[in-house]
């Protein structure tokens, strides 16, 4: 009884050894990296990242006021291009938790300007953390040591830039607060 209803429950291609489970695993595979491209790509979008009010009215409203929005290039840097790494394992821990974002939304901790504001400095030295610990690997997809000619750069960023080359630093060691204000509390580093 039990071997006709394993024969009905289970395809005979699954029970075909080392073939079969090579085969399921390939489509399993090949299912989660597709979903997953099309759920990043979706949620990447910057109408995504603004469609709570509080990122809206919040973060969003700071960075237009910023040359990463506009500037005399028309380059522009959206929320993916510095929250979100290229590398697929890096870009799925990045999902996973952003996720932990939404779901305080939905909770309600952080779903008004006033709570965001609360949570805010958790919130970026969390992020600062992140990009600490990637060597500003995102900032450096477009801002590199190497590229930069510090001759065309500004008085202080002429002066600072080869001491930061010079002792290791990357973009958020000194750049906290360029697209977005600084959190209440922050008290430098």
């Amino acid at each position: 009884m039990f071997a006709g209803l394993k024969r009905w429950l289970v395809p005979s291609w699954m029970t075909g050894g080392a073939l079969g489970l090579l085969l399921l695993g390939g489509a399993v595979t090949a299912v989660f990296f597709g979903g997953f491209t099309v759920f990043a790509q979706y949620t990447n979008r910057l109408e995504f990242c603004i469609s709570c009010h509080e990122m809206e009215n919040g973060p969003y409203a700071e960075y237009k006021k910023t040359i990463h929005f506009q500037n005399r290039t028309g380059v522009r840097a959206e929320c993916n291009d510095c929250h979100v790494p290229k590398d697929f394992g890096p870009k799925l821990m990045a999902k996973v938790m952003a996720a932990k974002d939404v779901w305080h939304h939905l909770l309600g901790t952080i779903d008004t300007k006033e709570k965001f504001e609360e949570h805010r400095l958790d919130m970026a030295k969390r992020v600062w953390a992140k990009m600490s610990s990637t060597g500003s690997r995102e900032c450096r997809n477009c801002h590199d040591f190497g590229a930069m000619n510090l001759e065309e750069q500004g008085r202080r960023a002429k002066l600072k830039h080869p001491v930061a080359m010079q002792e290791g630093k990357t973009c958020i060691d000194c750049h906290k607060g360029i697209v977005h204000e600084l959190p209440q509390g922050y008290e430098g580093d």
